[in-house]
């Protein structure tokens, strides 16, 4: 084996040992990540209370998850807010201060449903201006392919 030969095999076995050693380093942190669980279940005070509460995050959105409401989420702010969503029920807001409040915080995207606004009239109406549009299109096209074939008065025939 030449030098060049043994030059390759200490730069392949000093990239192994780096990988290696890197690998070791990040290992013990795999040890710690586990996955977020609420650590005291929410308590009720009263039947009217939890489906208060569960139909207020259930309109809500997760502003991590971005496709999971509040209630299904397992992210560990989705569980901070419901905490907070609980506290706000608690201290007698109404459900609309109670998303007004949330959409302060954190803007519209909190809200399943957006309010229509002029942020949001795009959102709201835009599917329905499109498929109008594209009505009108597909109606024009067929129009203009559509046989153009006179029918001459044909006095002789009998109806």
């Amino acid at each position: 084996m030449g030098i060049v030969g043994e030059a390759r095999l200490r730069a392949r076995t000093f990239a192994c040992a780096v990988f290696f050693s890197v690998l070791c380093a990040l290992l013990p942190t795999l040890v710690f990540a586990q996955p977020v669980t609420d650590p005291a279940p929410l308590q009720f005070q009263s039947e009217l209370e939890a489906r208060r509460f569960h139909s207020l995050v259930a309109e809500l959105r997760c502003v991590m998850c971005q496709n999971q409401s509040l209630a299904d989420s397992n992210a560990q702010i989705a569980v901070d807010l419901r905490r907070e969503v609980l506290e706000l029920i608690r201290a007698d807001r109404s459900d609309s201060e109670i998303r007004d409040y949330l959409v302060q915080r954190y803007g519209e995207f909190v809200l399943y449903r957006p309010r229509v606004g002029a942020a949001t009239w795009l959102l709201w109406f835009g599917p329905a201006v499109l498929l109008i549009g594209g009505a009108l299109v597909v109606v024009g096209l067929v129009r203009r392919r559509a046989p153009r074939t006179d029918i001459a008065a044909d006095t002789d025939q009998e109806w």
